[in-house]
């Protein structure tokens, strides 16, 4: 009997560790999935903030609650169940998914930089609503299908990092990169949203100190929030430009991508003291280069087509 026991307190030791390192597991490749999809974070987090302008400061808060659940149904019971079924049954489409949502990333980005440079932006005429809460309503909308857009091109950037796990560790890297990346998200988007506010309180201190840093908070939110815009715009086109150099490699098509990775290479030989951070940088300027030509071109494609609508 106590043979028996110091057996199974063995087994379930060994079980104990085994899922110890299973968790384990599940964490490095969570890490590694939403580091891939970064980009795209950055974007989101950059483009929430504009649907809270123009609402009372007592909104805004509820609003980016509201926007959250949108973003946590999204992800899990929309998308993270179609990219389990994607992998499954149809994993062949993973990197054509990719390549069109990397393509959608560039031409949103190509998009921004043509509309700063004066190139206009092709956008539907919006009916005029004048009840506040059905313009929150539909701001609301707006933000959570656009979050749909960018949590689909994360999940699928997450999936194709754990293609090659079992079905059920996809499943819980994918639930762990979706809760994760949306509390980070909105808890960014509603720090950034609130950060004036906390500005203006901190203004009122008596303390000279913290009167100082209140106004230098008023004062730098609308440098963040141009700086966000863009590091988010750039964000877009260097990720969705290095999806598509990787993906046209699987396919055979290795020149674009071969000369960018050389140009790395020797770029990170010319300066051996920051090899991994030069080799970094050039594969992502190649990558954004890539990226800005592709956009443009799917961009003039879309103002083309908005023009012969009559739409422009």
């Amino acid at each position: 009997m106590p043979t028996g026991l110091v057996a199974l307190l063995d087994d379930i030791a060994g079980i104990t560790k085994l899922a110890a390192a299973s968790l384990d597991d599940v964490a490095a490749a969570a890490g590694k999935a939403g580091s891939k999809a970064m980009g795209v974070v950055v974007d989101d987090a950059a483009v929430t903030p504009r649907y809270m302008t123009g609402f009372s400061p007592k909104r805004e808060l509820p609003m980016i609650w509201r926007i959250a659940l949108g973003s946590f149904r999204n992800k899990l019971l929309f998308i993270l169940p179609a990219a389990l079924a994607l992998s499954a049954f149809a994993p062949w489409l993973l990197t054509p998914l990719l390549i069109i949502g990397g393509t959608y990333l560039c031409f949103e980005g190509a998009e921004k930089v043509l509309e700063a440079f004066g190139g206009g932006h092709v956008e539907a005429e919006e009916e005029v609503i004048t009840d506040p809460k059905a313009l929150e309503n539909s701001k609301v909308a707006g933000a959570v299908r656009t979050d749909f857009i960018l949590s689909a091109e994360i999940m699928v950037i997450a999936l194709s990092e754990v293609a090659d796990k079992p079905i059920w560790e996809q499943a819980i890297v994918l639930a762990f990169v979706g809760i994760g990346i949306t509390i980070g998200v909105y808890g960014v988007v509603a720090l950034i949203v609130k950060m004036d506010d906390i500005g203006l309180h901190l203004a009122q201190r008596s303390n000279t100190g913290v009167q100082a840093i209140g106004r230098g908070l008023v004062k730098g939110m609308p440098i963040v929030m141009s700086a966000l815009s863009i590091i988010g715009t750039a964000a877009m086109i260097w990720v969705g430009g290095g999806i598509i150099v990787h993906g046209i490699e699987g396919y055979g098509l290795t020149t674009v991508p071969h000369v960018i990775h050389h140009a790395a290479e020797s770029a990170a030989a010319a300066v051996p003291v920051a090899k991994g951070a030069v080799s970094w940088l050039v594969n992502a300027v190649g990558a954004g280069i890539i990226g800005m030509i592709l956009g443009s071109a799917v961009a003039g494609i879309v103002h083309l087509i908005h023009k012969a609508r009559g739409k422009h």
